[in-house]
């Protein structure tokens, strides 16, 4: 049953990934592809509704991966299992937060899990960047440039290194979305 398989997904995607949104991409793409619930392309374009959209990252991936599955109740399914297991483990660590930060075996634990899940996010960035610029999916197959993905990779770039440059803060988050999303729109209409 599609319902069930989405909430147990989701709520173990949920209680084993650390780093939040960025650092569950990579769990998440492997599940979602190796269930065959889309291919790689259509969870490229999640990610960027995901991100573009308010809320949390995981949150509006589980959402959207729910919906896609299983319509409004696999959404609703999907997003609590990915809330609910940090939930509760915010609501133990708050009950025990002012005491828990004094052992040393917790701070190692978190300075161990620290790099892991930089190495999350950047393999998942480089994997996504691969294949959405260069087309590069595995050893063997053939590169797809996307020359227009290219060039609008390359002006965000330019726009934020020139705004930090003249204001001395990156642009906004928001701003560089909305700006990519137009770009996307110029670009792709021709």
């Amino acid at each position: 049953m599609i319902y069930l398989r989405l909430f147990l997904t989701f709520l173990m995607i949920g209680a084993v990934s650390f780093g939040g949104g960025y650092g569950m991409i990579s769990l998440i793409r492997e599940t979602v592809i190796s269930n065959g619930w889309l291919t790689e392309s259509e969870l490229i374009n999640f990610i960027a509704v995901s991100e573009s959209t308010p809320g949390p990252l995981a949150v509006n991936m589980a959402t959207f991966i729910g919906a896609s599955q299983g319509g409004i109740l696999g959404s609703m399914l999907a997003t609590l299992g990915v809330v609910l297991p940090s939930f509760i483990i915010i609501l133990l660590i708050s009950a025990v937060l002012k005491n828990l930060l004094r052992y040393a075996g917790v701070n190692a634990f978190l300075s161990g899990v620290r790099p892991c899940v930089v190495a999350l996010i950047l393999a998942t960035a480089l994997t996504l960047a691969l294949d959405t610029l260069l087309g590069f999916t595995s050893p063997g197959n053939g590169l797809a440039i996307n020359g227009r993905g290219l060039i609008i990779f390359a002006l965000l770039i330019g726009i934020r290194l020139i705004y930090k440059r003249l204001r001395g803060k990156k642009p906004s988050p928001i701003l560089m979305i909305a700006l990519s999303a137009g770009l996307g729109i110029l670009l792709w209409s021709f």
